[in-house]
């Protein structure tokens, strides 16, 4: 298998770029020990000295939740001095029926809490048994008993589930309590920092050997993996000290589900570029030269372009700074860290491994110095992308299949889904799955509506009718109000001590966090003044909050942020690719290319995980996420795959051009491109819902973009466009036919 093609020495060296190039390759070739020694230092000392990358899992609002729902919760705290909302439960739950006795010790229990009389971190509770009376919307009766408890605040989500699981162990001891576990919000994201924690080791090390894998194929050796296991392990090292040493010193927070990404990221990229560089060696040492004039020789034809390609991808993901998210904010400069962490790597201690190993870099394979050769005849699929008539039929069908796909994306919807994002087998999971056929799926985190005017409290009949009014909405499963519980109603958690506010406890028929349950949510945000004018409240204050309120907020704020972020990556892009190709048209083109098949990507991640699967929407920073790297890695491999037809393209015609260039690109391409397909698509061994959905995402994104949009779409758009394609460089123009004659380059 032959890599994509190489400059030769002279071409290497022309002109005042070509000999800065060549002159930083001797350089790096001269310098080869010193540069393999010091980067082992630095992962070392990396390891040792600086402070790991440590993942925040305990702060929503890091999650970019900073609406008016955070705003209503500390109002709400004011007003009755008493928390309602609780994002953690304890479930009991016997289909065959709880026991009258087990049911009345859940409320007693519960107010003891609130009476302190247990030695517990736990600081109140409210029991809610699904009771003939207690709750009139419940799926079924007297099965049920969730138990809302506050821990303290100030501890980490990890600290508050281990108490409410200490106390749940300590005092649901008989068979007869069919306890079943603690859910809710914290206890899912503590879940999923656990289930991260140890299956992230899993996935570096399959990553690893996959990649690997291919590696070794593309070569058919066995040194080339090494190469890249240790490229890409110095450079998995450095990032990861460097990244926990800049969050600690710039108190950046650092989403805890980074660093499986950040290590897929490096394993793709310096892969890609490990593979160039394998591939300019062989053809330098194919062509006759010694082992330090062949590395000099790729390194000065190759570290240009890995160069631009790398900043182009660490400028695309540095794009997610403009959001006002803070999530998106994290990951920015994370992931353009870790980009230019592995550019650097890439264009140092690569070629210097190649200087040093040289043919041995192919072992077993006995590379052998060979005449030039008559190139082979192209195959028939690139003989049809460089001929106008098969070309324009190959446009249209990849224009009408990828914008089919594309279509479906319209369809997205997102959501948080903290829950239903666990594996079936966590606590939290069959907590929330038993409480949810106790009661209604939406019990788990149940929204707070609270009204606030002079002397409310005491407009009882009103109120009530209030709240039946509330309980008929479409998409209300339940609610609880004043008088309702009597736990509750001893501490005031329903009726403000002022007697100017009253709140109650929504439960929707939805999967709370969804986008389902944040549309119904919406509509019945939006009929409550008139529900309090019709209940004849008078001009009242109403209050949203709870964990529905709060996604709504983040997705909110997300869609506002899609415009801003796609706007300057496509920006960002164009500039990188413009300058690169010093075009105009070309790189609008490609950039075309590239979003069409990002859009077919999201229009095919719908298809599968909400129509096939039938999941309720994506995780709402996955497809962000993903279409900025997409973007950035479609422009990665634009600029290895058109900068070489530019090249050929000085003395060939443009049909010329594409029949050498195409196919060795195309090759090295594709082997590149599986590697990182498969860094990223194993990101979905991770069993939570957000990592299969990035590893679908980003492998069949990768895919699309090598075997489509590259192979395909890409070289007949060239092919149909022309030299045009350079304007107003008119690069591509230089080559002119003579009569009867062969092509010849203008001087």
């Amino acid at each position: 298998m032959t890599g994509a093609p190489a400059p030769a020495e002279g071409e290497a060296r022309r002109g005042f770029m070509g000999t800065l190039w060549y002159g930083y390759a001797r350089v790096t070739v001269a310098l080869r020990w010193f540069i393999v020694v010091g980067w082992v230092a630095a992962a070392v000392a990396a390891t040792l000295f600086l402070p790991p990358m440590q993942g925040t899992v305990d702060d929503i609002e890091a999650l970019g939740a900073n609406d008016a729902s955070f705003e209503a919760e500390r109002r709400s705290l004011e007003l009755f001095e008493f928390p309602l909302l609780a994002r953690a439960a304890i479930v009991q739950r016997n289909p065959d029926g709880l026991p009258p006795l087990v049911q009345a010790e859940a409320v007693m229990r519960g107010i003891a809490v609130n009476q302190g009389k247990y030695e517990t971190e736990l600081l109140g509770a409210i029991p809610v048994p699904n009771t003939e009376g207690g709750f009139p919307g419940a799926a079924e009766k007297n099965t049920t008993v969730i138990t809302y408890v506050f821990a303290n605040p100030e501890l980490n989500f990890f600290e508050q589930t281990r108490a409410v699981e200490d106390f749940a162990a300590e005092q649901l001891t008989d068979a007869s309590d069919a306890y079943v576990g603690v859910t809710g919000s914290i206890p899912a994201r503590a879940a999923q920092g656990l289930v991260l924690n140890s299956y992230v080791h899993i996935v570096e090390v399959t990553t690893v050997l996959a990649v690997l894998t291919i590696v070794a194929l593309t070569f058919g050796s066995l040194a080339a993996p090494a190469v890249t296991l240790v490229s890409v392990g110095a450079a998995v090292f450095v990032t990861l000290g460097v990244s926990g040493w800049a969050g600690q010193r710039m108190n950046v927070a650092i989403p805890a589900d980074l660093r499986p990404l950040i290590v897929a990221l490096l394993l793709g990229i310096v892969t890609d570029y490990c593979i160039f560089y394998l591939s300019g060696l062989r053809t330098r040492l194919r062509e006759g030269h010694d082992r330090l004039e062949a590395a000099r020789l790729a390194t000065a034809s190759y570290t240009p372009i890995v160069t631009v390609a790398g900043f182009t991808v660490a400028a695309g993901t540095a794009s997610l700074l403009v959001a006002e998210s803070p999530l998106f904010r994290g990951f920015g400069p994370a992931l353009a860290l870790t980009v230019l962490t592995g550019l650097v790597v890439a264009v140092t201690l690569v070629p210097a491994l190649l200087a040093i190993l040289g043919r041995a870099a192919f072992w077993p394979r006995n590379l052998v110095a060979e005449p030039a050769k008559v190139r082979e005849r192209p195959s028939l699929l690139t003989r049809a992308v460089a001929r106008r008539g098969s070309a324009f039929v190959l446009v249209l069908v990849c224009v009408v299949g990828l914008g089919a796909a594309a279509y479906q994306a319209r369809n997205l919807d997102l959501g948080l889904g903290f829950v239903q994002s666990l594996p079936e087998t966590t606590s939290a999971q069959r907590a929330a799955d038993a409480a949810g056929k106790g009661f209604a799926p939406g019990i788990v985190s149940p929204t707070e509506i609270v009204l606030e005017a002079p002397g409310i409290g005491e407009k009882t009949d009103e109120i009530a009718q209030f709240g039946e009014a509330l309980r008929a909405q479409p998409g209300v499963a339940g609610l609880v109000g004043p008088g309702e519980l009597r736990a509750a109603d001893d501490v005031g958690a329903f009726t403000a001590e002022s007697g100017d506010a009253v709140r109650f406890l929504v439960v929707l028929d939805s999967t709370p966090l969804e986008s389902t349950a944040i549309d119904t949510l919406g509509r019945v945000e939006a009929a409550l003044p008139q529900l309090a004018a019709d209940a004849n409240l008078g001009e009242v204050t109403t209050l949203v909050a709870g964990d529905t309120a709060l996604a709504s907020g983040i997705i909110a704020d997300t869609s506002n942020d899609l415009l801003r972020i796609g706007l300057v990556a496509l920006a960002v892009n164009l500039l990188l690719l413009v300058i690169f190709l010093r075009a105009l048209v070309a790189p609008l083109y490609l950039l075309a290319s590239s979003v069409l098949a990002l859009g077919a990507t999201l229009g095919l991640s719908v298809l599968f995980f909400q129509d096939f699967l039938g999941h309720d929407g994506l995780t709402f920073y996955v497809p962000f996420a993903a279409s900025v790297l997409l973007l950035s890695l479609g422009s990665d491999y634009n600029i290895f795959a058109v900068g070489h037809v530019w090249q050929e393209a000085r003395n060939r015609s443009m049909r010329d051009a594409l029949l050498v260039a195409t196919p060795e690109s195309t090759r090295a391409i594709t082997s590149a491109g599986l590697a990182l397909a498969a860094s990223f698509g194993l990101l979905a061994v991770i069993p939570l819902g957000p990592f299969h959905e990035l590893g679908f995402l980003l492998g069949v994104g990768i895919l699309i973009d090598v075997f489509i949009v590259r192979a395909l779409l890409v070289p007949s758009l060239i092919t149909l466009v022309g030299p045009v394609s350079s304007w107003p460089s008119g690069r591509l123009q230089r080559v002119r036919r003579p009569r009867g004659g062969r092509a010849r380059a203008d001087s």
